[in-house]
């Protein structure tokens, strides 16, 4: 029983720092009507936080103590540089792996950030996702052959972002694709 809570306790601190960054841009977006990146600050903000408590926490075991105020400094600047360059990483960069074409790879740009930070740290988690769809325009669903759309989250809306993309679904397995469903699921925060 105690392994299994030992188990369970480990991969809550390994996700925490993750939900905090997704949920609270999420969350100060929405609640708040910040800009994205604003947003996306808010977020760093936490998460290097909580990073801070664990170097403490670490450099505490191995030191046996807290540390002077230089080397408090330098954890709390440590971990905001990590959670800064995992996020411009994941706003920024995508593997071209993780697009169906190079003209999808170019879109991504006019997605919103916050939807970007959230894709890229699903695709750490699932090798094979592949963004078969990022900014559509009107005439795109008559080239799918589909009813044109008055409105869709796929145009481009009043932040200047688009506020949807498509994932691959086909030949992927359900549980796969639930799997997927659920963690945008979680990341929705209604006002």
């Amino acid at each position: 029983m105690t392994l299994i809570f030992q188990i369970v306790k480990t991969i809550l601190l390994l996700i925490l720092p993750f939900l905090l960054l997704l949920k609270g841009a999420v969350y100060t977006h929405v609640h708040y009507n910040l800009s994205p990146w604003l947003s996306i600050l808010c977020g760093i903000l936490s998460t290097a936080f909580v990073l801070f408590i664990y170097f403490s926490f670490l450099y505490g075991k191995i030191s046996g103590r807290f540390g002077g105020e230089g080397v408090i400094k330098r954890r709390a600047l440590i971990a905001f540089i990590v959670v800064l360059g995992y996020c411009g990483h994941g706003i920024f960069y995508f593997s071209g792996n993780n697009f169906k074409s190079g003209e999808v790879q170019k879109e991504i740009s006019k997605v919103h950030p916050i939807l970007r930070l959230s894709v890229s740290t699903l695709a750490h988690l699932d090798k094979d996702l592949i963004i078969t769809d990022a900014n559509r325009l009107p005439e795109d669903y008559k080239k799918m052959g589909l009813k044109k759309k008055k409105h869709s989250l796929h145009y481009r809306q009043s932040s200047g972002y688009a506020h949807a993309l498509d994932l691959r679904t086909k030949n992927r397995s359900e549980f796969k694709n639930k799997l997927v469903e659920y963690y945008f699921w979680a990341k929705i925060m209604r006002k």
